[in-house]
């Protein structure tokens, strides 16, 4: 019997390989919907065949934050926990595969609804505005089937831990099991909403919806739903990267706390969205924008300890001066590249953020398309090329082929088709919204008023980036498929970095999940309890549904 190629068992990279098919036609499908988008709103293009606007940016959003997202890191997390621990067992398989099927079955039942025009309330799905009952329940599906997953993410790890007493967890898996923390607690939220609130609504069952209620327990899921994004992304970089560049991790105890502080601090923050709201309270909108503040602290961490790495290593090589270093790291190897790329991206994504969080800055911005703009840069540029990164070296480790060099050519052509594409149509939102542009609008003359006019040469801005994007996602949807399919077979390396000789004893409270556990619901019951009474106490009345397309 010939010896799979495969970097982990078989069974478990045929497991992570279906999670990664159904995020790159999520990509194809929401990055689609996104590219009509930008030219309707150019004002230089109308769209076909009476699809409305508000339709294909509900599927844009969904697709593509919830779909392509949670899929990639689901798929991700699993592969990385069976590569650091050593597999899983046969019924740990068929619980994931059971979550497997009833997230994708959900999607392609909130996908029908959407594409029937049934459901155009955007990925937030803020009431009143009402969709079918489809579209709820299709999300239910998936927000539980993710449970499975999680489930199966911790079994492992407690199985791991009663195996090998008094050892330090693998990293890699800690970070899965943080990751996989943070989504079950916050998810509870938008669960909660749904199955509570808007089911029943949908079905006529209630008359009508507390507004404030359901929007602040999707800001309690909606927030920490960023940071579910970028913590894979932290993997990436703690924990991979220095294994791409020959170095080796900077410290271990900084990486494990970074993920422990982003748990703490991330849920506990959902008011911040809700700023320019009444009926919430300002002092407990003070206290969640400070704890927001304290979320940049982990992200100095990372940065610190990222930049620590690659000097290291390019002094290691014989980089001479203040800044001699940077021209030892691998620039041609795409592995490097787009995740570094991504991170470089973070920096004015994580400023921007600063701005959003704060009461005053985000008077000027707030519900403006520099938001949309911020999003771009954190989600879909920081995160995504980090995510496109991991592909290059994940899919032909998981389907036993290997990244040739025309496509580790073609991944640094699509990086560059990215980010330039990023560029312009971020930065014009950015300006656009500095304008008083709106965001979710489609486009508008607003009857010839003079102020607006200036709007449109950022709209068409946004339109040629938006088509700078769809090649480069084009470009990644053909790199995908040759990895997945066509490219030669062999062994592709499953970089995992391993800890510097110079790094300190990893303290064992770090691994203490009672007590962080513990920490994060006291912060969460602090931050919530007592403006969420108030605000059910004092509640307006509740409001019908509304189908404005």
């Amino acid at each position: 019997m010939m010896k799979s190629l495969r970097s982990i068992p078989t069974k478990d990279a045929k497991l992570s390989m279906a999670f990664m098919y159904v995020a790159f036609i999520a990509l194809f499908v929401g990055a689609s919907c996104g590219l009509l988008q930008t030219l309707e709103r150019s004002g230089k293009f109308t769209l076909p065949a009476g699809i409305g606007y508000y339709q294909i940016l509900t599927v844009h959003g969904v697709v593509l934050g919830l779909v392509l997202t949670t899929f990639f890191i689901l798929g991700f997390l699993l592969a990385a926990q069976s590569k650091t621990t050593g597999g899983y067992r046969s019924g740990e398989r068929k619980v994931a595969w059971v979550g497997y099927w009833m997230a994708t079955i959900g999607v392609i039942i909130t996908t029908i609804f959407i594409l029937l025009n049934e459901a155009s309330v955007l990925y937030t799905f803020y009431a009143p505005l009402m969709a079918h009952p489809g579209f709820y329940i299709g999300l239910t599906l998936v927000i539980v089937g993710s449970w499975f997953i999680g489930f199966v993410i911790f079994r492992r790890h407690a199985r791991w831990r009663k195996e090998n007493k008094g050892e330090r967890t693998p990293l890699l898996s800690y970070m899965a099991v943080i990751t996989m923390l943070m989504w079950q607690i916050a998810t509870l939220g938008v669960a909660a909403t749904v199955l509570l609130q808007f089911i029943p609504w949908s079905l006529g069952i209630t008359e009508s919806i507390d507004v404030l209620v359901s929007r602040t327990l999707f800001w309690y899921f909606g927030h920490p739903l960023v940071y579910f994004w970028l913590l894979p992304a932290y993997m990436m970089w703690y924990a991979i990267m220095p294994k791409i560049i020959g170095g080796k991790i900077f410290s271990d105890s900084l990486a494990r706390l970074s993920f422990i502080l982003l748990l703490l601090f991330s849920i506990p923050v959902g008011f911040h969205h809700q700023l320019t709201e009444p009926g919430i309270d300002p002092f407990w909108k003070y206290l969640q924008v400070v704890l927001t503040f304290l979320v940049v602290i982990p992200s100095l961490m990372t940065a610190f300890s990222m930049f620590a790495t690659f000097e290291a290593r390019g002094r290691e090589l014989g980089g001479k001066g203040m800044f001699g270093w940077l021209k030892k790291l691998p620039w041609k190897d795409v592995r490097f590249l787009a995740p570094f790329v991504g991170m470089v991206w973070f920096i004015p994504g994580g400023a921007g953020g600063i701005i959003n969080a704060s009461n005053q800055m985000n008077q000027v911005v707030h519900n403006t398309i520099w938001v949309t703009g911020h999003f771009h840069l954190t989600a879909a540029t920081a995160v995504m090329l980090t995510f496109f990164g991991i592909a290059y070296w994940l899919i032909p480790s998981l389907t036993g082929r290997t990244l040739t060099k025309k496509m580790n050519k073609w991944g640094i052509i699509q990086t560059i088709f990215w980010s330039v594409g990023m560029a312009i149509m971020s930065g014009a939102m950015h300006w656009q919204g500095l304008l008083g542009g709106p965001r979710r609008s489609a486009y508008s003359e607003y009857a010839g008023n003079a102020d607006t006019a200036a709007w449109g040469a950022y709209q068409i801005a946004q339109a040629i980036g938006g088509s700078i994007l769809f090649i480069g996602m084009i470009i990644m949807l053909v790199i995908f498929i040759n990895l997945a399919f066509f490219a030669p077979k062999g062994t592709q390396e499953f970089p995992i970095a391993q800890l510097s000789e110079n790094a300190g004893t990893t303290p064992k409270v770090l691994e203490n999940w009672k007590l962080w556990i513990g920490v994060t619901v006291a912060l969460i019951l602090f931050a919530y309890t007592i403006p969420f009474i108030d605000i059910i106490q004092n509640a307006p009345p509740g409001s019908p549904g509304y189908k404005l397309w």
